[in-house]
């Protein structure tokens, strides 16, 4: 069984941000970033839109400005997640994040945790910059690698367990850095049981 996903646009300071949402609006929310090789419409082609649905979720993947559908702003990385958190009604949503997103999340993470129900970490980049930011903070967090990984080493998964109390990591056998690509389903098993462990 396929929900239907909507693709809708946001306007931030004269621009478009386009995203995919599925899910009901009083649900809690996962809010889907994507890597400088992918869009939001990855997660819709790899089913994590559809299987969150159908777990009870609220799905929203965002097209990062300059990716996908939506076009570049001059707002922070800081203040584009603040914005679409506050446009989309997202209350507390748990945040996934792959890769080159890091630069959004990691900041948003540092600054704004109160405002996040969990942290999913897909292997972002920024650890060791933010390193000393990050230490300390309690959100519960996920760190899913492959365990190929060359472009952000598991070493980076070690450091973020380490630097987060309230963390956990998870490593996939023969992934590289997009495990989610490979090893979709593991990659959903530890996903789902995340955030059902957030929600209860």
């Amino acid at each position: 069984m396929h929900t239907h996903i909507n693709s809708q646009y946001l306007h931030l300071e004269n621009a478009r941000i386009h995203y995919l949402e599925t899910g009901q609006k009083n649900a809690v929310s996962v809010l889907l970033l994507h890597g400088a090789s992918f869009t939001a419409q990855t997660w819709q082609e790899i089913g994590t839109l559809n299987l969150l649905t159908m777990r009870g979720y609220r799905a929203v993947a965002v097209d990062i400005p300059g990716y996908g559908r939506s076009q570049r702003i001059s707002v922070s990385s800081l203040g584009f997640l603040r914005e679409i958190l506050n446009n989309l009604n997202l209350n507390l949503p748990i945040l996934v994040s792959p890769s080159m997103s890091g630069s959004y999340s990691l900041p948003f993470v540092i600054n704004y945790c109160d405002k996040l129900g969990g942290f999913v970490a897909v292997s972002p980049v920024g650890i060791e910059r933010f390193q000393d930011e990050l230490k300390g903070i309690n959100l519960p967090t996920l760190a899913i690698w492959g365990s190929n990984d060359r472009i952000v080493p598991v070493a980076q998964a070690d450091l973020l367990v380490e630097l987060m109390p309230n963390s956990q990591k998870v490593i996939l056998d023969d992934a590289g850095h997009a495990c989610y690509m490979r090893k979709t389903e593991d990659f959903h098993k530890h996903l789902i049981k995340f955030l059902d462990t957030c929600r209860s």
